[in-house]
C-alpha cells in the first residue's frame, strides 16, 4: 500500500493510495459538512444539495454529466451523512481527467435550475416517504432523534417532509456557498494512479472554491429516554441503545471488538441465544455509530407483538452480562472478524478510498492498515469491561415501532438493565 498526502495552495487536501495490481480509480471528494451543519429550518438541505450537484453545470446538463462519465464505462455517485458529504466515481485508470473534471465541475459551477429543482423535491419527498414505508429503516431515525433530541446531531438526513417542500434555489446555492470551501474538502483516490498526476489535475480544476468554510457545529449533546410510534405493522421494530464512542476514542476499537460479540454475526450471543436457541426474532444484530464527537451503541430487533414480551428481558439480560467479560474464545473470534472485515476491504479500491477519506477526516492523517490491526489486537479483557461499564453507565435509548403494547415500560427497562 503506497499512500501519499499534499495540501494544494487553496486548502484542499490530495490523498491517493495506489493499487498498481488494478485497471480502475475509484476518487472523490469528501466535504466535512452534513446534516449537523444544518440550520433547523433547512433540515435536509445538504442531502438536497447533493441531488441538484448532478442536475446541470455551466458547462453540463444534467444528461451530460450522466453520459460522459457512462461513455467510459464509469458511474457517478454520491451520499449524505451526518457529518459529511461525499462526491464519486470509479472509472478506468485511463478516465481519472475525466471523473476529475467533472466531479470539479458539480462542485464550482452547479446552476441549480428552478426547473430541476422541483423535479428532484419530489424525488426526495418520494425517498421519504419510501423510508417512512420501511420500518427497519425509520426505526433507526427515530433512535437518532430520542438520543439526541432538539439538536442537528437528532435530525434526519433526508430532512422533514415540511421544510422540503419550502427549501428554495436560493437556500441550496447559500448552502453551498458557505460550506463548501477547500480547507473543508479532501479530494481521494486509490487504484492505478499517480499521486503527482492526480495533484496538478486538481490544482487546474478546483480554482473557484472559497478558502474558508462557515459552517457552525453544535456539540452533540446525548439525552436518551424513550420513543414508541403505534403501527399496524406485523412486527414490532426494537432499537435500544446508549451513548457510544467517538472514532478518536481510546476505546472505540474495543467498542467494535464487544460490538462483534454481542451481536455481529451468526455465533454472536445475541443470534444465538434469541434466535437460535430461543426463536424470537429474524433479524437481530448490534452496531456502533461513531462521530467526532461521541457515538452510538446499540441493539437492533424485528420481533413478533406476542414475542417482544419475552425478547426485552433476555435482550437486556445479555446486555448486563458484558459487564463480566467475554471468553477467551469470543474475544479471539470477534478481534478475527473485525480484523478480516479490515483486510479484505483492501481488495476494493471504492472501500480503500473512503476509508481513507475517513481517516483524514477524522485524524488528519491516512492510519496504516498494519496500525488498525494492532489496536484490534490490543483490546484486552480490560478494555471490555470498561467498554461494557461505559455503555451501561447512561441512559438508555428505547425506540419501538409497530404494535408496541407488549414492550417492556421505560422505566422496568431501566430496572432490568441496571439490576
Amino acid at each position: 500500500m503506497t499512500v501519499s498526502a499534499t495540501t494544494l495552495k487553496n486548502g484542499m487536501r490530495v490523498l491517493t493510495d495506489r493499487m498498481d495490481s488494478v485497471e480502475t480509480v475509484s476518487i472523490g471528494v469528501w466535504v466535512d459538512v452534513g446534516t449537523r451543519h444544518e440550520p433547523a429550518q433547512f433540515n435536509g438541505v445538504a442531502h438536497l444539495l447533493e441531488h441538484m450537484a448532478f442536475k446541470g453545470t455551466e458547462r453540463r446538463s444534467a444528461l451530460d454529466i450522466a453520459a460522459e462519465i457512462e461513455a467510459v464505462g464509469g458511474h457517478l455517485n454520491a451520499y449524505t451523512s451526518r457529518e459529511h458529504t461525499a462526491y464519486y466515481a470509479k472509472v478506468l485508470k485511463q478516465n481519472v481527467a475525466l471523473a476529475v473534471d467533472i466531479l470539479a465541475d458539480i462542485l464550482q459551477r452547479s446552476v441549480f435550475d428552478p426547473a430541476e429543482l422541483e423535479r428532484e423535491r419530489t424525488v426526495i419527498l418520494q425517498e421519504i416517504g419510501q423510508a417512512n414505508d420501511t420500518p427497519d429503516d425509520i426505526i433507526f431515525d427515530l433512535f437518532q432523534e430520542r438520543a439526541f433530541p432538539d439538536q442537528p446531531m437528532g435530525r434526519p438526513v433526508l430532512g422533514r417532509a415540511e421544510i422540503i417542500r419550502r427549501i428554495d434555489r436560493e437556500a441550496v446555492a447559500g448552502y453551498m456557498r458557505r460550506h463548501y470551501a477547500a480547507s473543508g474538502m479532501l479530494l481521494t483516490a486509490a487504484g492505478n494512479l499517480d499521486h503527482g498526476d492526480l495533484v496538478r489535475l486538481a490544482e487546474a480544476a478546483f480554482t473557484g472554491l472559497p478558502p474558508i468554510r462557515i459552517a457552525r457545529s453544535e456539540p452533540a449533546r446525548y439525552v436518551g429516554g424513550e420513543l414508541r410510534e403505534e403501527r399496524d405493522l406485523e412486527q414490532v421494530h426494537v432499537v435500544l441503545g446508549f451513548p457510544g464512542f467517538a472514532f478518536a476514542d481510546p476505546d472505540y476499537y474495543a467498542a467494535s471488538v464487544v460490538s462483534s460479540a454481542l451481536g455481529g454475526g451468526m455465533s454472536s450471543r445475541l443470534f444465538q441465544e434469541i434466535r437460535e436457541k430461543r426463536g424470537l426474532v429474524y433479524a437481530i444484530y448490534s452496531f456502533t455509530h461513531a462521530y467526532s464527537d461521541g457515538g452510538l451503541f446499540g441493539v437492533y430487533a424485528g420481533t413478533g407483538e406476542e414475542e417482544v414480551e419475552e425478547l426485552m428481558p433476555v435482550l437486556c439480560e445479555e446486555i448486563r452480562k458484558l459487564a463480566f467479560g467475554l471468553e477467551p474464545a469470543e474475544l479471539e473470534r470477534a478481534r478475527a472478524q473485525l480484523k478480516a472485515g479490515l483486510l479484505m476491504s483492501l481488495e476494493s479500491t471504492t472501500a480503500r478510498c473512503e476509508q481513507q477519506a475517513a481517516h483524514m477526516l477524522v485524524f488528519g492523517r491516512p492510519l496504516d492498515m498494519a496500525e488498525m490491526v494492532s489496536r484490534i489486537d490490543a483490546v484486552d479483557a480490560a478494555a471490555v469491561t470498561r467498554v461494557a461499564r461505559r455503555i451501561r453507565s447512561a441512559r438508555p435509548t428505547l425506540t419501538a415501532l409497530g404494535p408496541v403494547g407488549r414492550v417492556d415500560s421505560y422505566p422496568r427497562l431501566v430496572e432490568r438493565l441496571g439490576g
